[in-house]
């Protein structure tokens, strides 16, 4: 037995999905740029943190009722405020309970608003930070890497050189030849001292950015979303490689 989702269901999935993308990136890019030891301050700096995205990616797409949707991301934090000030919650209660509370919050407006929706952003600005989401979701997922920079294993190299192969088809020869360079490297790594290892697989990171870079210019082989998240991602290694290394 199979079940189909109604035409007025899919949209509101799909929309939900995106801002819940979009609210991780603020988290993860804008959360820790202040760090404020007041409660209220730092409750209303989350929700800040998720709504600035979110409501820019909704603007993007021409969604209306960026401010409702807002709104339901901030209330629930200043109504859980209030039991924090009469001692009743502490602050991992209020800043708990913000993120639950938001989520119903959010679907109510969803269901509520299904059907207004606006136009498209035709603001050159807003259009182009719209059109670079795989550049934001590198950036958010690499972004602890510059706290704390990690040495990923050299087998890593090959794995990321794979997805190449397996969308690499329209040009085998190529995408197999760059994978047995790869391998190459990767035994000259284990040869060499750990420490001129490390250099060789920082080396190896941003050879494949630049590799991303050539294939996202050339729209070629891979989906450009693909080799542009891939190629600041892995951009991103290579330097906090280098800062392990230096």
């Amino acid at each position: 037995m199979t079940t189909t989702l109604s035409p007025a269901v899919r949209p509101l999935l799909r929309h939900g999905a995106e801002m819940f993308v979009a609210m991780l990136i603020g988290m993860a890019l804008l959360g820790p740029l202040l760090t404020p030891g007041q409660v209220e301050l730092a409750a209303l700096w989350m929700a800040a943190s998720m709504c600035v995205p979110m409501a820019l990616w909704m603007r993007y797409h021409g969604h209306g009722r960026v401010l409702e949707m807002c709104a339901a991301m901030v209330v629930p934090y200043l109504v859980l405020l209030v039991p924090y000030w009469f001692g009743v919650l502490d602050g991992h209660a209020v800043e708990m309970g913000g993120h639950l509370l938001m989520v119903p919050a959010m679907i109510a407006v969803l269901v509520l608003r299904r059907h207004e929706h606006g136009t498209p952003s035709t603001n050159p600005v807003v259009r182009a930070l719209g059109e670079r989401w795989p550049a934001a979701i590198a950036l958010a997922i690499s972004f602890d890497f510059w706290q704390a920079p990690v040495v990923p294993p050299v087998w890593t190299l090959l794995v990321c050189q794979a997805a190449y192969l397996f969308w690499g088809r329209r040009a085998p020869r190529t995408q197999l030849a760059v994978f047995g360079l790869y391998a190459a490297l990767a035994v000259a790594v284990l040869l060499v001292s750990p420490h001129n290892g490390v250099l060789l697989i920082a080396l190896g990171w941003g050879a494949h950015a630049v590799w991303d870079l050539v294939h996202h210019v050339r729209n070629a082989v891979v989906p450009r979303w693909w080799s542009e998240f891939c190629g600041i991602f892995d951009l991103v290694i290579a330097v906090t490689i280098l800062m392990v290394w230096f």
